[in-house]
């Protein structure tokens, strides 16, 4: 478990499925930013029991255990280069309290220490706000616009992408 000050991060495992499932699935939870989705159990259980050397879903817990969201990264390997992303969502009822911020501190920290890689990067949806002052907070850097990057709820949408490298980091702020 990664303890921070206000919440913990802990790897998924069964006993998350059935929550998981329910957040993807519920746009309120997802939010207007991300695309609409329906996954089924055996999709979730595929996602949890993903190898954790290029997937990994770990579960957001405040300090009484409730579980208030989903962190996680991938690795995409292709040709000369290997890119790590994280994304990650709350629950509506736990966001703008500084949460999500202390989740990607905590998150960078870990994988800085425990990954042998460069950058971490995260795309947001131009409109969410939020999420871009999140990624600030936590030290990314906006490095620019990618247009048209997803098809969502019907139009293609902007994102900007956003990245942290390894010596803008230092050392562990959290950890």
């Amino acid at each position: 478990m990664l303890e921070g000050i206000n919440i913990n991060l802990r790897i998924s495992d069964k006993e998350d499925i059935n929550l998981y499932q329910e957040w993807v699935n519920n746009s309120k939870v997802l939010g207007e930013y991300n695309p609409l989705r329906q996954i089924s159990k055996e999709m979730v259980q595929n996602v949890i029991n993903q190898p954790p050397t290029n997937f990994q879903v770990f579960i957001i817990e405040k300090k009484d255990k409730k579980r208030i969201g989903v962190i996680l990264y991938f690795i995409n390997k292709g040709g000369p280069y290997e890119l790590l992303e994280i994304g990650y969502f709350l629950i509506p009822s736990e966001r703008k309290k500084g949460f999500c911020t202390e989740t990607v501190k905590i998150f960078v920290d870990f994988l800085f220490l425990t990954k042998q890689i460069v950058r971490i990067q995260a795309a947001t949806i131009t409109k969410n706000i939020g999420s871009q002052k999140v990624l600030e907070k936590a030290g990314f850097t906006k490095e620019g616009i990618i247009r048209k990057m997803m098809w969502c709820r019907g139009d293609w949408r902007d994102y900007i992408l956003f990245s942290i490298l390894r010596y803008e980091w230092k050392e562990p702020k959290i950890l």
